[in-house]
């Protein structure tokens, strides 16, 4: 049409369904001005704000409520028709009559555009960018490329307004949970690098490393597998200090800095989320105002009235759906088994640990989990998206864990010792390196947090542009930049927006390494910083300049992530314990500093002689334990794992105790979030009563 990319309707077919997907219109302008935490505090401490930029067309914030077309002369903005309704909110209207239309049999579901696109009846369905009209003002793609989506702008605010006016409320509140939690990563990596310097000096002054490096041939020992020959303890020396940078005392301050700081982060963001809901009038999405899915209402074979809002909405039966769950759960269970099986290969052939995990890649597997949430019948989209990502996501946290969770807690806990080892399958259970197992898990943990993640990020940047080449900052900026091809062509060289869902994942995954293992690695914070700067501007370009435009979906929160996300923290409270209290060498140097007085003799302390029926005639040798000449363990073991076992506890009970005041202390919503949630209620059922004279007349008569 003349107007470009956006959507034309009528106007009662746009007034029907936008009374029927209850879309708000506003009643109201509000005057209070916005701003965030970081530009008050830096204000009060007379800092310039170098994150601040003025970016022009700001959208208005708005007092609203549903949409009713029998009280439209009652909604700002009525007059023009043209205007009413945002363009974001007409491509809501349209998708939503093409994803409800039926185009064969009900009950082979053969029903919305989605459909015809997944058979390859139609080869796309995806509304049009805005493209260059009049080169003195700049449109909203122009705009969030210029002050957004930009290499220059990495230490600038993001204009969430202008996202959310663009592509809509989930995708706003994405880049808001990926720019607050990229904020909050901050003191943590400060803290963080403290550690890792103190870790240093540590290395550097450490009596027992000292010792350990000094013992030339007194510590011989015994081979750490049947192929192995004896070695000397002082030929780790190296590594030994090295270890030292991880396992210190300061790894257990910031184990329990690092849990309170997922904690308070978290409540935090649910005050953020709070602000962004109501402001961007999502507040009461979920409860009342979510529809049906367009699928679900005509697969549906009856209604029910909703309780909440009294309008009848079609309805699964729970006995037709159980069946259809079942199905669907029982598809993650035998993924996990098949992962499950992957590690039990890991454990017995390390060898081949690089080709198992990447033939276990959940992308064979999502398509297959996708059909089968399309049969449980998920009655609201929020509800869809949230079964397939906890499908999804438990499948991922094993895939991804299981290594780190291994070597952690598993590897070397069952060797034995000299002359009577344990044995899986007829092999020799693995024993940790020389060095032990909480260096290896650092190391896998930096390889994690910086190898993968850089590639992760090169293939973000480059495969793209091999796929589909990026239009040049001329054709988002000029009009006419692409005059051969018509607008709906350009933007189908586009890729596709496949949603949100890897971008989530990625940054989950990421929360999780930088809390559940932080016992091991006090720079990962460090370096998950570092790559969520470079994050926020790679999906930028590729929402502006990569993808199509995706259809604008509402949404009240992060969805199920936050849960995955609390559950997450409390995890890695249980986890920090058991790595200081079983992996790390802090409460045994803690013990024997105790009972001796200093360090001397802490090395010779550890390590335990082995049996005279598995060494040589004339040699003996040692092994990693607490355990007497006949192998059995001393009265120190036990001691020791009193304490160890204490710890954990106490650790636990204290962190999670600080954890449940830090919730009980930050309210969830500001006062003054409901104080405007009080006064738009107030409005919207003035707006809407019967009977209510316009406010001219009510003026004249108080007058």
């Amino acid at each position: 049409g003349p107007r470009g990319p956006e959507p034309l309707a009528p106007w009662n077919v746009l007034c029907y369904y936008a009374e029927e997907i209850s879309l708000r219109v506003p009643l109201q302008v509000v005057t209070t001005p916005i701003s965030n935490w970081s530009e008050k505090i830096l204000e009060k401490l007379h800092i310039p704000n170098i994150m601040a930029q003025d970016v022009p067309n700001l959208p208005p914030d708005y007092y609203t409520c549903q949409f009713h077309t029998n009280k439209l002369e009652r909604f700002l903005g009525h007059e023009n028709k043209d205007t009413f309704f945002k363009t974001t909110q007409r491509h809501q209207i349209l998708y939503e009559i093409l994803a409800r239309t039926p185009y064969g049999s009900l009950k082979r579901g053969e029903v919305g555009i989605g459909r015809l696109v997944s058979e390859h009846v139609l080869t796309a369905a995806f509304p049009l960018h805005e493209t260059p009209e009049d080169p003195k003002s700049l449109n909203m793609r122009q705009i969030l490329h210029h002050y957004w989506a930009r290499w220059a702008c990495w230490r600038k605010y993001q204009p969430l307004d202008h996202i959310r006016e663009y592509f809509g409320e989930k995708i706003a509140l994405y880049f808001a949970w990926l720019g607050f939690y990229t904020g909050w990563l901050l003191p943590a990596a400060v803290v963080g690098f403290i550690i890792f310097l103190f870790g240093i000096w540590l290395m550097v002054t450490d009596v027992a490393a000292e010792e350990l490096c000094s013992s030339g041939n007194a510590f011989v020992m015994c081979p750490l597998c049947n192929i192995c020959s004896y070695w000397n303890l002082s030929s780790i020396c190296y590594t030994y200090k090295a270890g030292l940078l991880f396992d210190n005392g300061g790894t257990v301050f910031f184990s329990i800095f690092m849990s309170l700081w997922a904690v308070t982060f978290l409540e935090y963001w649910k005050r953020t989320s709070s602000i962004l809901s109501h402001r961007w009038d999502c507040s009461e999405f979920e409860e009342i105002e979510e529809r049906p899915r367009p699928e679900f209402t005509a697969l549906a074979p009856m209604t029910v009235r909703n309780p909440v809002t009294g309008a009848e909405e079609p309805y699964f039966p729970e006995t037709q759906r159980l069946s259809r769950t079942i199905t669907g759960n029982m598809v993650i269970i035998l993924m996990i088994a098949i992962v499950l099986i992957f590690l039990i290969a890991i454990i017995l052939y390390r060898t081949i640990l690089s080709i198992i995990i990447y033939r276990s890649q959940n992308r064979a597997f999502s398509p297959l989990i996708l059909h089968f949430l399309l049969l449980e019948m998920h009655r609201t989209q929020t509800k869809y998206e949230n079964a397939f990502i906890l499908k999804v996501f438990i499948f991922q946290f094993v895939n991804f864990y299981s290594s780190p969770v291994y070597i952690a807690f598993f590897k070397g806990r069952f060797v034995g010792y000299p002359g009577n080892y344990n044995t899986l399958l007829g092999i020799r259970n693995e024993d940790c390196g020389a060095s032990g197992c909480l260096i290896e898990l650092a190391q896998e943990l930096l390889v994690i947090m910086v190898g993968k993640q850089v590639i992760s990020n090169i293939q973000e940047f480059v495969l793209p542009r091999k796929l589909k080449p990026a239009p040049s900052q001329e054709l988002i900026d000029e009009p006419d930049g692409q005059p051969d091809l018509s607008p709906w062509e350009a933007n189908y060289q586009l890729l596709v927006c496949e949603g949100l869902f890897d971008e989530y994942l990625e940054m989950v995954l990421q929360f999780g390494f930088i809390t559940i293992f932080v016992a091991a690695c006090p720079l990962a914070p460090f370096f998950a910083l570092i790559n969520n700067w470079v994050e926020v501007r790679l999906d930028a370009q590729k929402f502006v300049c990569e993808y199509r435009r995706p259809v604008v979906e509402r949404a009240q929160d992060i969805g199920i992530w936050l849960t995955i996300l609390k559950f997450i923290s409390y995890l890695a409270v249980i986890s920090n314990a058991f790595l200081i209290s079983f992996t790390s060498d802090f409460l045994p140097r803690l013990y024997y500093r105790y009972t001796t007085g200093s360090m001397r003799g802490y090395i010779n302390f550890t390590l335990s002689v082995a049996p005279a029926n598995f060494t040589q005639s004339y040699m003996t040798c040692r092994y990693r334990g607490l355990r007497d000449d006949k192998g059995q363990p001393t009265q120190d073991y036990y001691h020791l794992l009193a304490i160890r076992l204490s710890f954990v506890i106490i650790f636990e009970h204290v962190v999670l105790l600080i954890g449940r005041i830090i919730d009980w202390m930050v309210p969830d919503i500001p006062e003054e979030v409901e104080i405007k949630i009080k006064r738009e209620h107030y409005m919207a059922k003035e707006a809407l009563a019967e009977n209510q004279s316009p406010p001219s007349l009510l003026w004249l008569l108080f007058i």
